[in-house]
């Protein structure tokens, strides 16, 4: 926990509660595959639930939102505390503090006043649910069809420019999880700083690629013999 990596900005960021942070650097929010409900699964399936589970724990989402990688530690998934320790929850990002949000479905300081196709957005677009209509995102440009003119994006450092490369069944399967397969926790967590835009002047194609990602290969890849 003690190595630093390089977020895009150029701001340092602590590695090892989250995701290798090389995988962040995916793409812009604006720019999406399809979202269409013909791709979601049965949120009630438990199939479904348990797929999600373990999508998050296999992606280390406990690392940053509480419980590293087991889903019977206490605090799993209920978002920073101040505690335990704060290195893991609490970032520091410039002259910014942003905090690992309670991801249990509690109603009033978790997810459970969302619905799953907002988590689904954040997930494959990066903005912030209590910001973002229940809508299904019909345009891949801001203030075009139904994405936001001025999008509020999720505070870094949430992986969520590597998560929206993941198939839709994915990313649905994780909504189910944190909808309906993991106990509500009541932990009312400080809201994360951040610039007057929210970070959209980072998640721009020239600081952090296009998406979808470029066809295989690119310069630095080559097909297999």
């Amino acid at each position: 926990m003690t190595r630093w990596l390089r977020w895009t900005a150029g701001v340092a960021v602590p590695a090892g509660v989250i995701f290798l942070v090389a995988a962040f650097v995916g793409a812009p929010a604006a720019l999406s595959r399809g979202s269409a409900p013909a791709g979601r699964p049965d949120a009630q399936d438990q199939d479904t639930v348990q797929y999600g589970r373990y999508l998050v724990i296999s992606h280390d989402c406990g690392g940053c939102h509480g419980g590293g990688s087991d889903p019977a530690a206490r605090g799993w998934l209920a978002g920073y505390t101040g505690k335990d320790p704060p290195e893991l929850q609490d970032f520091r990002i410039g002259p910014f503090h942003t905090y690992a949000r309670n991801l249990t479905p509690d109603d009033v300081t978790g997810l459970g006043r969302f619905s799953e196709r907002q988590i689904f957005n954040a997930l494959r677009y990066g903005l912030r649910p209590e910001d973002t209509p229940d809508v299904a995102i019909t345009s891949a440009t801001p203030g075009e069809g139904s994405f936001p003119a001025h999008p509020r994006y999720l505070a870094v450092p949430m992986p969520w420019p590597a998560f929206r490369h993941m198939p839709d069944r994915d990313l649905w399967a994780i909504a189910a999880y944190l909808k309906r397969g993991v106990k509500p926790v009541s932990n009312k967590v400080d809201d994360s700083e951040g610039p007057p835009d929210f970070w959209a002047s980072e998640y721009t194609v020239e600081k952090i690629g296009a998406y979808p990602a470029m066809a295989f290969p690119t310069a630095n890849e080559q097909a297999p013999q």
